[in-house]
């Protein structure tokens, strides 16, 4: 990889913390705070958020038809989730244990905490719990394809990709075929030794 790419990488990397810093600063404001038991609110903030949840019986009468009839169309889609996601398992379990990869931790994507805002009915806070655990799902199941990628291919496309994961910046150029049988034991290592 040459330097001036490096350079914008590190550039990137340096900007992503600052944004990430930044909306950890923006979101104190809010007052709450991450504990083992869960995200607990200060009592003002949580008598303030009851003042905003809509009655379920209201939020049913106020919901498109429309919304209601593609309800079954989302939630149908959690039958091949959950497949996908036991699927992830054993593909870690077993592939990821004979290539030397690290497995990914699956709760690092997979995130429920929305159940703690109280300005949420049932409905609203069920709905959140399956995005949750849907979007999470296809991040842990990037995370682990990303993995498997770098460890067998890592060659950049030759045509532009709209969405690179964390590992495609290491990828070898489209093309270079001396690098690619210099640089493929060395990524694998990479990928081995990470964690």
């Amino acid at each position: 990889m040459n330097k001036k790419i490096e350079s914008i990488i590190d550039k990137m990397k340096l900007l992503e913390k600052e944004l990430l810093d930044e909306i950890e600063k923006e979101e104190k404001k809010f007052g709450f705070k991450v504990e083992t038991e869960g995200i607990v609110f200060n009592k003002e903030i949580r008598k303030s958020h009851r003042k905003y949840a809509k009655n379920l019986f209201r939020y049913i009468l106020d919901a498109p038809f429309l919304y209601i009839l593609t309800a079954p169309v989302i939630y149908g889609a959690i039958f091949p989730a959950i497949f996908l996601d036991l699927y992830l398992f054993l593909y870690q379990m077993i592939n990821f244990r004979v290539y030397g990869i690290k497995r990914v931790k699956r709760s690092d994507y997979i995130i429920f905490d929305r159940q703690y805002l109280e300005y949420l009915n049932p409905i609203e806070k069920l709905n959140c719990m399956y995005c949750s655990y849907f979007n999470g799902l296809m991040a842990y199941a990037t995370e682990v394809s990303a993995r498997t990628e770098l460890f067998w291919c890592p060659i950049k496309h030759a045509k532009k990709v709209p969405y690179i994961h964390r590992y495609y910046t290491m990828f070898i150029s489209y093309g270079d075929a001396k690098e690619y049988r210099e640089k493929l034991e060395k990524l694998r290592r990479a990928i081995k030794e990470e964690g």
